[in-house]
């Protein structure tokens, strides 16, 4: 009898600091999501308007086109897979003036936010059929900051290669 009180009491420390550890990811990811929407607004209004067409190369995406690919990742993924709400927000299939895309970008970030903030935490390793394979709901969180970082940091270089500095990192 003691042994079982003891394997239960032992069981009960374990998931309560999955929990807490659960708990701890999403406020991260809510952290990152909030630090990623102004630094990557800082870096949309470094580029001149006359320059969100502009591409390193004609196989590239433009500037703009980087920017709305990105935002319907973030709504495709927080819709799909992370029980968001239905986003009012429409998103171009093509390309906007700057003004337009930042008031997106905004609206975008703060869906994705809104997402996070809803999302039922115990559903971490809920497994989801994915494009490339099956995976769970915590790779998803993942991939939705890793895809806005990779595009950033291509949008970054784009500023540079028209000698513009780009602003400083926000984080943490």
């Amino acid at each position: 009898m003691m042994k079982a009180f003891f394997l239960c009491f032992v069981l009960s420390g374990l998931y309560a600091n999955a929990q807490k550890t659960d708990s701890l990811f999403m406020a991260a990811a809510i952290t990152k999501q909030k630090h990623a929407k102004e630094y990557t607004i800082q870096v949309a209004e470094k580029m001149p308007a006359g320059k969100y067409g502009f591409k390193p190369s004609p196989e590239e995406m433009s500037f703009d086109e980087q920017l709305l690919h990105t935002m319907r990742l973030m709504q495709f993924l927080c819709k799909t897979y992370l029980n968001g709400p239905a986003n009012p927000v429409k998103i171009p299939d093509s390309s906007v003036d700057k003004e337009a895309t930042v008031k997106l970008l905004n609206s975008v970030y703060d869906y994705t936010i809104i997402s996070l903030q809803n999302f039922n935490v115990a559903q971490l390793a809920d497994t989801v059929s994915f494009i490339v394979k099956p995976t769970n709901k915590l790779q998803i969180i993942n991939l939705l900051n890793d895809h806005q970082t990779h595009h950033r940091a291509q949008l970054i270089v784009y500023l540079r290669l028209n000698g513009i500095k780009p602003p400083g990192y926000v984080g943490l």
